[in-house]
Order: structure tokens, then sequence, then C-alpha cells
């Protein structure tokens, strides 16, 4: 390898790890913020939420990468034009092609990473991340007792506590509301103090109460309530135990969601498709034959109820009260039919739906590689012509060009899974549309032109107007 390779390189790889743990940063905290009401309360353990934070982490690369690549490509050749040694390269006979191209391998070597991680690495991800977050959504909350404030997180009691001791553990002025029998406040125990722990195991709460009484109604049985209204119970020590199980977090089995298209790779999404498509075409196939079968068979009705071709007697042969059986059953095959129609229109329309998201995971696997290699040549030649390096104008460029490259992604796969335009289509319209551009920046870069010159832009139009008027 060449020293100037070696010089370029070195002066590219800095930015590309900065920026691109960066952009990772930003767009795992713009995670932390959406789903931030989903973890608070939920009393998850430190394992729990490493691996999911991991597994996020790594669901943000096909974000980050591409703005990475174009703002430390940026800042390359700006600061390289800033200190002149762009100049200096040019001056001894070097191409701005040639200067580009060892970062250009790179660039070719990290898009290829990119595809490799896409369809087999980040499906995989999907699938822990996706798994992980619903079980996680799914939990129930911590059970927290708050200071005067009814708790109704165990299921069948509501309990408040007046005052919760330094130790997390001492209770003081409790009262316990037990609906297990579903027959209102008619039990209820009440007690000075009390000391609350888990198991070992945490699969249970033990409650132990202190001076406390119990009242139950006895207005389940009407005999007892005659009599004895209300029985009161006094007691100095009474032990509670309550069932935890449903606050610790379940694992949802992974195969349920394998099914989503975003965790598939390649072979698996052309499966997928296939299958799908063979199934729409069996059920057009089927759809024809089944009412024709089922529906639209013509046969009369006799009066001994025997069924004849249809053909051999007409409608005004038959009595009043026949010509209002066969309306009637009519209406009846007309509205069977009808619903079998929707039911296998909406049936295939879903199936069709399923192909869409399928094509669109399909070709997003490859827009992330070549996008990297198109905002690779923007950010260089534009580095070239802007020669202004660090965090400022590099900064604010780039942010400007992934903006238009993300409003134009959302776009055109919101127009795909709409049905308006075709997969391919949709998914490719950021990469064609800014590949131009790349192209431009390039040629106006490589013919050392001033980009911003209004100038260079009007003189061929007054060129024109000034040989007309002549």
């Amino acid at each position: 390898m060449k020293t100037l390779h070696k010089f370029i390189l070195k002066s590219y790889l800095g930015p590309f790890v900065m920026t691109f743990f960066i952009a990772m940063f930003v767009f795992f905290m713009m995670f932390i913020f959406k789903y931030i009401d989903d973890f608070v309360g939920k009393g998850l353990g430190a394992g729990v939420l490493s691996e999911l934070f991991f597994y996020f982490s790594l669901t943000t690369i096909p974000t980050a990468l591409p703005l990475a690549i174009l703002l430390s490509s940026l800042m390359t050749f700006g600061n390289l034009g800033e200190h002149f040694e762009l100049t200096a390269m040019k001056s001894s006979g070097l191409s701005l092609q040639k200067i580009m191209m060892p970062l250009l391998v790179f660039t070719t070597l990290i898009s290829v990473a990119a595809f490799y991680f896409s369809n087999n690495i980040l499906p995989y991800t999907n699938l822990k991340a996706g798994s992980l977050l619903y079980d996680v959504r799914e939990s129930k909350p911590a059970l927290l007792f708050k200071d005067g404030v009814f708790n109704n997180g165990l299921e069948g009691f509501s309990i408040r506590v007046g005052k919760k001791g330094k130790d997390g553990k001492t209770l003081n002025d409790i009262m316990i509301y037990d609906h297990r029998a579903m027959q209102g406040n008619n039990i209820i125990l009440s007690a000075e103090s009390g000391v609350m722990e888990q198991t070992a195991d945490k699969m249970f709460l033990v409650l132990t109460l202190k001076n406390g009484v119990s009242y139950k109604e006895m207005a389940d049985n009407p005999k007892d309530a005659e009599t004895h209204p209300l029985i009161r119970d006094k007691f100095e020590e009474r032990v509670i135990r309550f069932d935890l199980s449903e606050f610790k977090m379940s694992r949802t089995d992974e195969a349920l969601f394998k099914n989503n298209a975003q965790m598939m790779n390649l072979s698996q999404l052309n499966t997928a498709v296939d299958s799908l498509k063979i199934k729409i075409d069996v059920r057009k196939r089927e759809f024809g034959k089944q009412l024709i079968q089922t529906y639209y068979s013509k046969y009369k009705l006799a009066e001994n109820g025997s069924k004849e071709a249809a053909n051999e007697l007409t409608f005004e042969d038959l009595s009043k009260q026949q010509k209002l059986n066969a309306i009637e059953i009519a209406s009846n095959i007309a509205r069977s039919a009808k619903a079998y129609t929707e039911s296998v229109y909406n049936d295939t329309d879903n199936d069709a739906f399923s192909v869409d998201r399928f094509n669109i995971e399909w070709h997003r696997k490859f827009t992330l590689s070549i996008a990297c290699v198109v905002l690779f040549f923007i950010g260089a030649p534009l580095g070239a012509i802007i020669r202004k390096g660090g965090l400022g104008m590099p900064m604010v460029v780039s942010i400007i060009f992934f903006l238009v490259f993300h409003i134009l992604s959302i776009t055109g796969e919101k127009l795909a899974k709409e049905g308006t335009i075709p997969a391919y289509q949709g998914m490719w319209l950021a990469t064609i549309i800014l590949l131009p551009v790349g192209i431009f920046l390039t040629y106006k870069a490589t013919s050392d032109s001033n980009l911003f010159n209004i100038d260079a832009y009007l003189s061929p139009i007054k060129n024109i107007f000034s040989k007309k008027n002549k």
C-alpha cells in the first residue's frame, strides 16, 4: 500500500469511527425516549435491560452507517482541502478519483459487510429485540406501596399503607380489602403495623400483620346474617402470603415472531413470497370453481321437494308460493355468494399485502449497502469543494443531505406499503434520486468548479441570449 493511501485512510478512519458511534448513540437515545414508559416501574433487572439495550443498539446500525460515511467523508476531504493537502496532491498530478480510490475501496468493503449484517445478523437481532421488548411491555409493573394510596396490583386485594418505614419493610397503619370472593368490600383487615418480605425465590410476598382486626359481613349466608351480620376477629399476629408469579417477566416463545418480515434473511423471504404467491394463485383458481359448484348450479324445486333440471320449467310456470320460495332461495344463495366472495377477496388482499412487506424487506437488504456508496460520492466531493473540516459546516451539510435521503426512503417505503408503487421502486427511490447528485458533485469537484458561484450557471444562458441579440 502506498504511503499516500495510508495517509488518506488514517485521516478517514478517525472521523468515521467517531461519527459512527455518535450516530448510534443518538438513534439509541431516540429508542430510549420512545419506550421509556414501558421500562419505568417494571422492576427489570440489570441483565434484562443490558440485553435489551444491546440488541437495540445493533438495530441502529443500518441507520447510523450511511450517516457516518456521509459525514466522515465530508470531514476528511474538507480537512484535506482546508490544509491545502488536497491542492498539493492535485498539483503533483493526482486526480480526485485517484485520491478517492482508497476510501472508495474501504467504503465498498463496508458496504459488503453491511449487506452481510443486514442478511444474517440483523434478522436475528430483530427477533431477539422484538420478542424481549414484547415481554417487557406485557409484564406488570413492580409492586410499589406509596403512603396513603391504595395499591391494586395484587389480584383480589386492595392494600393501603399509612406510612412506610425507612428500611422499606416496616409498614404502619395497614388496611386490606379482600375481593377474592367477588362480593364487594365484605372482608376488611386492619392492622397497626406489619413487616413485608419476599421469599428467597422472589415468588411470594409474606406480609406479617401485628395488632389488627378483621371484619367480615355475612351477607353471603342469609341465615347467619340475621343473627350475626358482622364477624369481628382481633389478632396479635397474622401472616398473609401473596403470589408474585404474575409480576415475574415470562419469556414468549421466539418462534411466534419468526414470520415477521424483518426477522428473515433473503432465502427465507424468497420462500415466504413464493409460498404466498402459490397460495394466492390456488385460491383464485378455486374461487370460480367453488362459485359454480356451490352457488351457481341451477335447479328447480318441485312440489315434492325433488331437484330437476332448471331449463325444464320457467319461473312463470311456478305457483305463487313456489315463486316466493324460489325468490327466498335465490336471495340466500346471492348473500352466501357475496359473503364468500368478500372472504376470498379479503384473504387474497391480506396475502398480497404480506407479499409487499416481504419484498420491501428483501430490497432493504441491498439498499443499505448501495446507499453507503452513493452517500460517499456525495460527501467526498462536497468536502473537496467546501474545504472546511471539523464538525461545523460538514455537520450541517451532512444532516441536510441525510434528512433528504431519510425522507425519500420513508416516503418510498410508505408508498410501497400502501401498494401505490411497486416495492422495488419505493425502496430504491432515495438511491435513484441521490445518485445523479453524487455524480454531479464528483464532476464539479474533479473539474475544480465553484459549486456556489451563481455566475458559472448563468453565464451559458447569457451567452445564448447575447448570440441571439447579435
